[in-house]
């Protein structure tokens, strides 16, 4: 119950079923996000920075003790105690981050002189949001980075099985299972190289004052390079190169924006996937895992529905939105800063992060089951094999001293024909037909070479090895570097 309010919050269990809780938090975000988003993180976060600012002043010159310093050491993760210490002084001053300035001065009495030294509310909040954003994004970077390895893997397994393309959602020249996944592939490498993008560009907001002119370390230090390197100091204290080099109050709310558009990015690649696998298995053709004791439909014993990808399109559709949010937000803030954008950001910044999270968590479950019904796939590949073939005849009878447009002129009433039979519950009869015809008579060893459906996919097989082999490449150098940027660290 920790920072929680008397009016508005009654203990769990006893009510627990009386009141809404976020269904990111119980029903679809995994717990290293939902971690990294809560309460006891982000205020351990205040108090490292906190730290950080204490242990930059004192080397800087500042009359800082070792013995305050590892007073604040010694209690960097708030117990519940001092949150209820929080939440009750709170209610007296109604701000948030002086209620834990004085809960963590509560348990350093020596330090409590020098908490927030200098600082502004912004200090804490801006950066150690900034954190949390890097650290969700961390997590998002290896989620996209199993969803690549499991679609690399299902492209190549499937690259050389036809299947037949659509344009428009109607039949079209044939592709191959594979090379349909390639598709999908791309878009989500597409997502983890915006993502690494943007975290090449992380940076904190530092130390910059109430409205970013750093004029209260001026008055503390007196020297502009002091002050400048304080700014330095904190950010690589916790673990970053760069800091915003101007702010106002706050860093740029644009910055959140960009990160939605992240986010965002991968929803729209999730969501098309989704639906996809919906319309592969309203056809049959493929389907998502379905568990032995699953339920499709509390009505209709007998069916699978497409649970997992409906939810994926379900969350997709709700990150989608967000950055039209994050978009109001940074173009109205006024001036140096308003504080309109608080309540906001508190609900998109974490949900967009809980909702992708969930989104990939699901992608990963689907593609990792896929069932391919190949028999299904061979039958409509079949049925429309003789309309495919069509352009390929016409081009051999041509060849043979056929005129191209008497021959075309034939096939398209002859293919209408054979729709016709196929609407009214009969076979497509086109090859049948054209063999009784007159005009194509002639022709018969053309008409008796049946042309297979391995035909008709082009480099299908070729194109998804050789962008799997790509994409597989790609990641392993992006491994590669990782692995040498956290040695580096180290």
């Amino acid at each position: 119950i920790a920072g929680k309010t008397e009016k508005n919050f009654f203990p769990r269990g006893f009510f627990m079923y009386d009141f809404y809780e976020n269904p990111l938090c119980t029903r679809y975000a995994g717990r290293k996000m939902q971690e990294i988003f809560g309460d006891r993180h982000r205020i351990g976060l205040w108090r490292r920075l906190w730290l950080a600012l204490a242990e930059s002043e004192k080397e800087l010159g500042l009359s800082i003790t070792e013995d305050q310093l590892n007073e604040m050491r010694e209690h960097m993760v708030p117990s519940d105690e001092e949150f209820a210490v929080a939440a009750e002084r709170e209610k007296a001053v109604f701000h948030d981050v002086m209620s834990h300035i004085y809960a963590f001065g509560e348990v350093c009495p020596k330090a409590k002189p020098i908490i927030h030294l200098g600082a502004t509310s912004c200090f804490v909040t801006d950066n150690s949001e900034l954190i949390q954003m890097y650290e969700g994004l961390e997590v998002i970077k290896g989620e996209l980075a199993e969803v690549i390895e499991l679609i690399s893997k299902f492209a190549s397994e499937n690259a050389d099985l036809p299947c037949l393309g659509y344009t428009h959602f109607q039949a079209a020249q044939f592709t191959t299972l594979g090379k349909r996944f390639s598709l999908y592939l791309q878009d989500f490498v597409s997502d983890y190289k915006d993502l690494c993008a943007l975290e090449d560009d992380f940076r904190l907001r530092g130390a910059k004052g109430t409205t970013g002119t750093q004029a209260s370390f001026m008055e503390l230090f007196a020297d502009p390079e002091k002050v400048k390197k304080l700014d330095k100091m904190i950010a690589e204290k916790m673990g970053f190169k760069g800091v915003f080099s101007v702010t106002g109050q706050t860093y740029p709310r644009k910055f959140d924006f960009k990160v939605q558009n992240v986010l965002a990015g991968i929803a729209v690649s999730s969501h098309k996937f989704a639906v996809d696998m919906r319309l592969m298995q309203s056809m049959k053709e493929a389907e998502e895992p379905f568990g032995a004791s699953q339920i499709g439909s509390s009505a209709m014993a007998y069916k699978r529905n497409p649970m997992k990808c409906e939810r994926i399109c379900a969350l997709s559709r709700y990150v989608e939105s967000l950055p039209a949010n994050g978009a109001v937000t940074a173009s109205t803030q006024w001036l140096e800063r308003t504080l309109d954008d608080s309540a906001n950001r508190r609900l998109v910044n974490a949900q967009a992060f809980l909702a992708t999270d969930g989104i990939l968590s699901l992608v990963k479950k689907v593609v990792a089951g896929i069932k391919v019904n190949e028999k299904v796939i061979a039958k409509r590949l079949e049925a429309e094999l003789p309309f495919i073939s069509t352009e390929n005849i016409l081009m051999r009878c041509v060849e043979k001293g056929g005129d191209r447009q008497e021959l075309h002129e034939r096939i398209r009433v002859l293919s209408m024909q054979a729709a016709e039979n196929v609407k009214n519950g009969g076979e497509n009869d086109l090859w049948q037909r054209m063999e009784k015809d007159e005009v194509f008579r002639q022709y018969g060893e053309v008409l008796t070479d049946r042309p297979k459906a391995t035909d008709y996919i082009g480099r299908a097989p070729e194109q998804t090895r050789e962008y799997v082999a790509e994409v597989k490449a790609y990641m392993n150098r992006m491994k590669a570097s990782e692995g040498k940027k956290r040695g580096e660290e180290r």
